[in-house]
Order: C-alpha cells, then structure tokens, then sequence
C-alpha cells in the first residue's frame, strides 16, 4: 500500500501561517500532542467498558521520549490508533475543512490559541518545531493493518503500510534547526511539569540516550542498543478530582506543597464541584497574604480535562479573589481558549458568580462557626473580604455579616456591633456619627491617647486596600464620616459645640498668632488658636482629611493627578489654654519667645515623624541646651 497526495487546501499554504500566529507559543506542540494521546487512550478504555474493544488493554499509558543524535522527539501511546482511511479522515480533512475561511478570518489575528481551537490544528502545531512529521499507528480494529504517515510541511503526504506491532500511535517529529532547543531533556520536562502534570492518564518522559552493550559488529567492536530510561511524570488523580469526604486536611495541604513548593501554609480552602448548568471541579485556597499585591496575583490554574491551560484567570475567577491559590478545571472551558472567549462566554460568567457564592458562604460559615479562629486570621482575610465588597455589591450585602473591624486595642466588631458601640459618644453636634482611625499607631500614638483621653475608640486601618474601603464605607453608611485621626485636634475632629473658651484675650491672641507665623514662616502652615483642654498638648500639626486621602489615592495611582501634584499644606493648631503658651507671653524678650514656640512646634513636627535632617539635629541641641 502506497498513497501520495494534497492536503486537500485551495488557498496559500497553510504551516507558514501556523508557524508565523503560533510563534510565542511554540511550546505548546508538546501539551497539544500529549493531550490527543491522553484522549486516545481513554477512548479505548471506554470501548473497553462498553464491551466494544474485548482484546488486553495492557498498561494504558503515554509515553515522551526524544534522541538528541537523532533529533527526533516520539510522541506513543497506546490507545485507539488509526486505520489509513482514518489517517485521511483526521489528520488530512477535518483539521483543513475550514482552511480557506482560516486563512481568511484569521490574516490578522494576535491569538493563537483562538486559531489552534477553532480550527481543530492540535497537531499541526507539531509543525512549529518540526521539518518533517512521521506518524506509525496501528488501529485497535481487529485485523487492521499498521500505517504510516509523513509530511515535510508541505501541502503533500505520503501514507505506506506501517511498521507498527501493537496498539497505539506514535508521532514522530523530525526537529527542525531552530528549534533544537526542544532537544533537552530539561526543557521537555518543564513544558510536561507545567501542562501535564495532572493527566489522567499515565504519561512517561525517557530519553534514548543511554545505551548497553549489545554483542560485537563483524569487526569485533561492541554494539549498543539503546535503552529509553523514563519515569511517571503526572499524577493522574489529583485531590479535585476526588470528594471531599475522601480527602483529609494533610491531603490539602500536601497538595498545596506541590503546587507551591516552601509557601506558607494556607489559611483554609474551598473544594469546588458542581456539575450544573456547568460543569466545574478545583480546590481554591487563602494563602498568608503579604502585602506585596501584585506578586500574590496569577496564582490560580486553570485546567480543561487535567490538561493545564493558563495562569491568568482573570475573567473567569473575580478580579478580587485573584489573590487566591489553587486550581480550577472545567470540560466547558475549551483547551484551546482565547480570551475574546472568556469575556464573552456564558458559562465563565456563572463560573464566577458561583465562586464568588461559594467563597462568601465558606467565609460566613467560618465566621459563624468559630469566631474567634475567624478573628485570628482577620489579618489574612480581611484584604479579600474589603477587595470584595468594593468591587462587587452582592458580596458586599453578604459579606456585611462577617466582615469585621479591628481597632487599636486588638478587638473585633462587625460593623453593626461597632456602630452600636459608638454612636452615642462619637456623635457630632450635626448628629454624625464619626469613626477615627490610624494607619499608623506607633506614630501616631499622641493622637490615639489624646482620643482615648476623650473615651473615643480609634479603628486599625493600615492594609494596602484601606485608603479604598474608607471611602467606601462613607458611601454604604448614613450620617457616619470616617477621619484619621490626626487629621485635626481631638476636640474639631468629632465637634460637640461645647468648646471652651480659651484664656487669652483677643491682643493676646493676635500676639501668639504673630510670634508663630514669624517662628515657623511656611507658607504650608497655616497657624490657628484653638480653645483646648489644658492637658492637651502645646501645639499640634494636622493635614485635613480630604486632602490627604487625596493625596493618598494620587500616590496609590488613582487618577487624582491634581492632588498629587499640590504642596502639603498642614495646620498648625496651638492651644490656647496650654501654661506653655502662657510661658511664651511672658518670656522677656522676642529671642525667647522664639525659641519656645520654635521648641513646641518642632515637638509636634517629631509626633508626626516630619522632623527630620538637619531641623532634627537643631532641635536636638536647642533640647539639650534648655535643659
């Protein structure tokens, strides 16, 4: 049997343009190609169960091998195999029956994995290393005669009888000079780590280089043969394909080891499995998060069948939840898929509304069932919970009831506890409800007490996120503002209209107001006489609260360019009631009065940690001086 012919193709030759969209990703020949062996063999398994194959199965497997010297890389498998007619059929028909439409559509498409799906190209791609493509295959089909198949990349072939003695097909690629890199067995190993490592089926990598003596030629020398030395690469039933109630909490975690070797263990996981209206197994787990945002991203995989596809998820799992771990597999999502498809596919958008149930029912069932354990990772948690309600309002309704805030003294509330909290002694002469926070406790430490003097509670909001769910909050609650709480003097930040009187008359006050100006002479300090309790301190510096969340978000890349690019501007608050600022009155000449007021601006300049270089230094020696 002998048959040469033409792919049946009535336009330009096709492989070019395969090579020419398919480039950047070249290395996906190998997931391609192992994929349709996988396939084959659990076709025949099947016709096995249906009683419609009765010879041995044998051991079912796929096995990868390539030979440098050679510079072949062997694709076998010993599944269903093909007749000659089916060669034909398959590999010369179906792939080609859209070719004109292909070349048409597709001129200018940027997405190769849109081509390679649509078009059913799987193995053409053999094609983007390879000079010449030799398939042997032998159909399971009793009575079936071995066939060969070769191609050099051109629009013909050649099918003669095979070779082949058992079950199976083997793809065989001749490797072209530019890709020769394929010829390594670490690289082969990296491509089958990232794409295979999960298969349900057996996949075996070797190569042909290590060889034994076999007997002496006709001149006495020793003869080799070669021997293939390979090892199971994949694990063929992975923790998402099983049941939960089969798996326990090691079996996770090992697993999460595996995909993520020396991470941190996880805080808790999600087992997902649901098979309407759409089909979805995968295990998503809460890793320890740093603060780092972006390198926590791209750490969920997506897989079809066990056959990995990609890391970027991005449509198919919640922008917020892009910081969970894990896996995801779905049959509905195609292994070839582009990402014009996932924007556009029904399917993914159930996908991530059903995640985005299940994560918020996981966290309320933590919440409700051990509170304090919740309370423990709140840390963790609490950057996902915050993302989530920001960005989608019906985890925001849900999440209500377990999101929680922590304040200064280490404690919990949901915000409904907090509120009730306090409503009645952080109420404002408006009746607004005002909610004090820090960022930053440690340095801002003289304002935290200064609050806690007055029985205020201040809230812990130093996340990356905060700055977002601050505004946030303001949008979600009625007659609630939300100040840090060095954003002006205790008593103006939540206003009672029960400000005392300060003691200094009206001259008084002008000559204090003067002798601060001339002191400290910045244009971005605006001096103000406040009427405040003794005890507080001589004299404080403040940036209003919407100015500096501006500016905040303007450093956060926010759009707010015009904020970002204003100067600092500060309030310099001096208390009136304060014995200092009668010190000052009184000091004998205008050097002292300077110097005392220069001393007490400076000490709320070093509370705010904005005294620095050689102004520190001054007031270092001025300190040392005085006392």
């Amino acid at each position: 049997m002998q048959e040469k012919g033409t792919i049946s193709i009535h336009t330009e030759n096709i492989f070019p343009i395969i090579k020419k969209f398919l480039y950047s990703d070249h290395e996906i020949f190998l997931r391609e190609l192992v994929a349709n062996a996988v396939d084959a063999v659990q076709k025949i398994k099947r016709l096995s169960s249906l009683g419609q194959y009765n010879g041995p199965l044998g051991d079912l497997m796929v096995e990868v091998s390539f030979d440098e010297a050679a510079k072949t890389i062997t694709i076998s498998d010993n599944g269903l195999g093909m007749t000659a007619e089916e060669i034909k059929k398959y590999i010369n028909q179906i792939a080609f029956s859209g070719a004109a439409e292909f070349v048409e559509k597709f001129k200018e498409s940027k997405d190769a994995n849109e081509i390679i799906g649509k078009f059913g190209l799987g193995f053409y791609s053999a094609f983007m290393v390879a000079e010449k493509v030799e398939i042997q295959t032998l159909s399971y089909q009793e009575g079936a005669t071995p066939a060969r198949w070769i191609c050099d990349g051109s629009t013909e072939f050649e099918i003669t009888e095979g070779d082949k003695l058992t079950r199976g097909t083997d793809i065989i690629l001749h490797v072209n000079k530019d890709n020769e890199e394929f010829l390594d067995q670490q690289k082969l190993q990296g491509i089958l780590d990232k794409y295979c490592k999960f298969l349900p089926v057996p996949v075996k990598f070797g190569t042909k280089e290590d060889r034994e003596p076999d007997g002496e030629d006709e001149n006495g020398k020793l003869k080799y043969k070669e021997v293939t030395v390979d090892n199971i690469i994949n694990t063929t039933s992975p923790i998402w394909t099983k049941a939960p109630s089969e798996l326990k909490d090691e079996d996770y975690l090992d697993f999460y080891q595996e995909l993520y070797p020396f991470s941190e263990e996880p805080l808790f996981w999600i087992h997902l499995n649901v098979d309407y209206p759409f089909n979805l197994t995968g295990v998503l787990y809460f890793p320890r998060v740093k603060n780092e945002l972006e390198l926590q991203k791209n750490k969920i995989k997506l897989f079809s069948r066990q056959v990995f596809i990609t890391d970027e998820v991005k449509d198919i799992v919640p922008e917020f939840l892009m910081l969970l771990h894990g896996v995801i597999d779905s049959p509905d999502i195609p292994l070839n898929v582009s990402r014009s498809f996932l924007q556009a596919d029904s399917n993914v958008k159930k996908i991530n509304t059903y995640i985005t149930k299940k994560v918020g029912d996981k966290l309320a069932e933590l919440f409700k069932k051990d509170r304090k354990s919740y309370e423990e990772k709140w840390q963790d948690i609490g950057l996902f919970v915050k993302y989530g309600m920001i960005s989608d309002d019906k985890f925001n309704e849900k999440a209500k009831d377990f999101a929680l805030l922590k304040n200064t003294k280490e404690e919990h509330f949901t915000n409904d506890e907090y509120y009730e909290k306090i409503k009645e002694l952080q109420k404002d002469k408006n009746d607004t409800v005002v909610y004090l926070y820090t960022n930053d406790p440690a340095r801002q430490d003289a304002y935290i007490q200064s609050a806690n003097k007055k029985g205020y509670d201040v809230l812990l909001m130093n996340s990356p996120i905060d700055n977002h769910f601050i505004s946030h909050m303001e949008r979600k609650l009625d007659k609630t503002s939300v100040k840090r709480v060095d954003a002006d003097i205790v008593d103006k930040l939540i206003e009672k209209g029960d400000t005392p009187q300060h003691i200094l008359t009206e001259e008084q006050t002008g000559k204090v107001k003067t002798i601060f100006e001339k002191t400290v002479n910045k244009p971005t300090m605006r001096i103000e006489i406040e009427s405040l309790s003794p005890d507080d301190m001589p004299v404080t510096v403040t940036m209003d609260e919407f100015m500096r969340r501006m500016k905040d978000m303007a450093a956060m890349g926010g759009g707010m360019n015009f904020y970002g690019n204003m100067p600092d501007s500060y309030k310099v608050a001096v208390n009136g009631n304060h014995k200092l600022i009668s010190r000052i009155l009184e000091a004998g000449s205008e050097e002292e009065q300077g110097r005392l007021a220069k001393q007490a601006y400076d000490l709320a300049l070093l509370s705010q940690g904005m005294l620095t270089g050689s102004d520190l230094t001054e007031f270092l020696n001025r300190s040392v001086n005085m006392i």
